[in-house]
């Protein structure tokens, strides 16, 4: 209830900004050489999955869990009459709170929360400069109680005269701390929940007592670099190149997935145990066909190979419907399929001679579909404060027993 009446407040505030952005709105031709609201966004999704291969207990149990997220973002935009410039800045502010059955049981006593809260600010600068070269630079921020999070990029991009090629190179760093919440009985020295004995790899840390403050914390860093080539092939036809360079190190696994072994004795986990080190290198192309005035193919496909022996593809279709030009519908469908980590078996599956392992589903070898529809409505100007609204739903499947539920609206103030 506390959620949705923080949606409602926030979607009251946007209605009053958004009265006072059209109020004062400049009617000339003259563009604003000071910061002026073009654009404002609210985004509320819920989400719901199952399923009975949690890595929290080894690869079996609930993967039961629900997600509630609103993001609000603010577009400003001014402008240089003298050079010509164009600057845009971007606010963003993103809460999400889930509850995960098997989160309860990183302590064995079901102690642990089976909640939590993420907050996750951004912000981003750009400037478009008459020669159609664009700068722009970013930062952004999350965190979790389990999770820490601090992001930087920067954007170079550059269109042609005639606006029908630009090329655009994004570079991204995150800077990630993982709070090291062991599951109880594999801390050594622990008789129960309350004990303070936790083990890094630099050695022994002492804590306060139970989930305190000073529970050790080591480091993820990724590393992105993205290149997007798009083109206007003709007025019917457009092509889009996407290809990226990521780069991991630090601790990648979590420090609650556990991992049983196919040993005889009773009590045969570890915590998972993972490289240091990670290269993805994923390559997708997107083609967008116009079918008159009334609908338009879109297609997608990505391929994925990363440094683990993952291997995938992706592939799919959304067909955008004009039932007039206020009102459209749009079905689309996703196929996604996977081969396993190297380091990924099932529960009870690994020997305990393995350097690396892992129960963690998500690198497993699995396929997945995803299929939904699309509603928006744009209405005239001057008709309705919100300028567009849009309805999302989507049903998820993998072939692990996984599905999932995902409902999303997106209401524009312009």
């Amino acid at each position: 209830m506390k959620k949705i009446c923080l949606s409602v407040v926030g979607m009251f505030l946007l209605l009053v900004a958004a009265q006072a952005q059209f109020e004062s709105k400049d009617t000339t031709e003259y563009r604003s050489e000071t910061l002026k609201l073009e654009e404002a966004n609210l985004v509320s999704g819920y989400y719901k999955q199952d399923g009975n291969h949690s890595a929290v207990t080894g690869g079996i149990g609930t993967q039961h869990l629900t997600d509630i997220s609103n993001v609000i973002e603010l577009k400003f935009v001014k402008w240089n009459n003298a050079t010509n410039n164009k600057y845009s800045l971007d606010i963003e502010a993103g809460i999400d709170h889930h509850t995960s059955a098997s989160q309860a049981y990183v302590s064995k006593t079901g102690a642990s929360r089976p909640y939590g809260t993420r907050i996750y600010p951004s912000v981003n600068w750009s400037v478009e400069k008459p020669n159609k070269l664009t700068l722009g630079a970013g930062l952004s921020f999350s965190n979790e109680y389990n999770y820490h999070s601090f992001g930087g990029n920067v954007l170079l991009g550059k269109t042609s005269k005639d606006d029908n090629t630009s090329i655009n190179f994004k570079g991204q760093v995150f800077l990630d701390k993982v709070t090291m919440l062991e599951p109880s009985e594999l801390i050594p020295g622990n008789t129960n929940d309350n004990v303070t004995t936790y083990t890094t790899a630099s050695g022994r840390v002492i804590s306060s007592g139970g989930h305190g403050n000073n529970i050790p914390k080591t480091s993820r860093n990724t590393y992105d670099a993205s290149l997007t080539l798009t083109h206007v092939v003709n007025k019917n036809m457009q092509v889009a190149l996407l290809t990226d360079v990521v780069a991991q190190n630090g601790f990648l696994g979590l420090p609650f997935h556990r991992v049983y072994f196919n040993y005889p004795l009773k009590d045969s986990a570890r915590i998972e145990n993972l490289p240091s080190t990670r290269v993805k290198l994923p390559v997708g192309l997107r083609l967008n066909y116009f079918l008159g005035d009334k609908v338009i193919l879109r297609t997608y496909y990505r391929y994925y190979s990363d440094s683990w022996g993952i291997k995938s593809h992706t592939a799919s279709l959304e067909i955008p419907y004009k039932f007039s030009p206020y009102v459209s519908a749009a079905p689309f469908y996703r196929f996604y399929t996977q081969t396993a980590a190297d380091y990924f078996a099932p529960y009870k599956a690994h020997l305990t001679s393995d350097k690396y392992y892992t129960s963690n589903y998500d690198l497993a070898a699995f396929s997945a579909n995803f299929v939904g529809f699309n509603f928006r409505f744009t209405p005239p100007k001057g008709v309705y404060l919100f300028d567009m609204i849009e309805l999302r739903y989507g049903h998820y499947v993998q072939t692990t027993g996984l599905h999932g539920d995902n409902v999303g609206i997106n209401i524009r103030f312009k």
